[in-house]
């Protein structure tokens, strides 16, 4: 029998651009159709993003690893037992996927746990299924490892692990603890490349019905996107100028490049142009 090749497959002359993106360009073609390799791979990769979004978090593994891994960084976010384990209004992942609003707020048994626990805290820090519990699993040890470190100065309250929580969760969360500001560590929306995709965001002074506005955030922190260091970096800044300023979201403007903190607004790209 005669092997299957590639020879009937056209190239595309951006071909070369590959090598520096996942994105899915220059997939060549057979005839008037994609190449039996590429529509298998967009297959498989749009299937691994809709198992992301329905595989519910395993709340207390979560937790254990995370206490074994990062004890010795915070005594503080471990100081609760038992474990500070929560679980938004939305009963089930169904309910949840289909009621966004149930997801952004506490049931009543959480917030009376939590409630027994409130103090005064300068930083909740909250673990957050979100749409993708992979993006959890996968990359939120790594993270709070850099992180950590660079806010040891911080009164931090004790962890918080959420199940079907949106980010709006962090808030209610924040509030019954009695923290003037919210770290949400949240699996995001699936894309085809990346269904491990963590998300972060700050919220100073949060409360129920706060309004996105007041968030900064922090996306694609993954193997592949933004390293940990680099994410940890960015919101080590953001929080110490949230406290620092009392506020965070769109007047809280990023200023971090690598190390350094770095002022940008002398250059703008739309309105410093050359004429020619």
């Amino acid at each position: 029998m005669k092997s299957l090749s590639t020879s009937n497959v056209n190239s595309n002359q951006w071909g070369k651009l590959r090598q520096f993106t996942s994105a899915r360009i220059a997939l060549g073609r057979a005839g008037s159709s994609l190449p039996t390799h590429e529509l298998l791979k967009f297959q498989l990769e749009h299937a691994q993003a809709r198992d992301a979004v329905h595989l519910s978090l395993d709340t207390h593994k979560t937790y254990r690893d995370l206490r074994e891994n990062l004890l010795t960084y915070n005594h503080n976010l471990f100081m609760v037992e038992p474990a500070l384990l929560v679980q938004s209004k939305a009963v089930d992942r169904q309910q949840y996927l289909q009621r966004p609003d149930l997801g952004r707020v506490l049931n009543e048994s959480s917030e009376t746990q939590l409630k027994r626990n409130s103090g005064y805290y300068d930083l909740a820090i909250c673990v957050v299924d979100g749409l993708s519990s992979l993006a959890v699993t996968a990359n939120v040890g790594a993270f709070l490892e850099s992180l950590l470190p660079k806010i040891s100065h911080l009164n931090l309250a004790p962890l918080v692990v959420a199940k079907q929580g949106r980010v709006a969760l962090g808030d209610h969360i924040a509030q019954s603890l009695g923290a003037k500001s919210v770290l949400l560590l949240i699996g995001e929306r699936p894309g085809l490349l990346s269904p491990d995709s963590l998300g972060v965001y700050l919220t100073y002074g949060p409360f129920v019905g706060t309004n996105d506005a007041m968030r900064n955030c922090i996306s694609n922190i993954r193997i592949g996107g933004l390293t940990y260091s680099d994410a940890a970096i960015k919101a080590q800044y953001l929080i110490n100028e949230s406290i620092r300023l009392g506020f965070s979201g769109v007047d809280l403007k990023e200023r971090v490049a690598g190390e350094e903190s770095m002022l940008c607004e002398s250059v703008n790209f739309l309105i410093n142009v050359e004429p020619t």
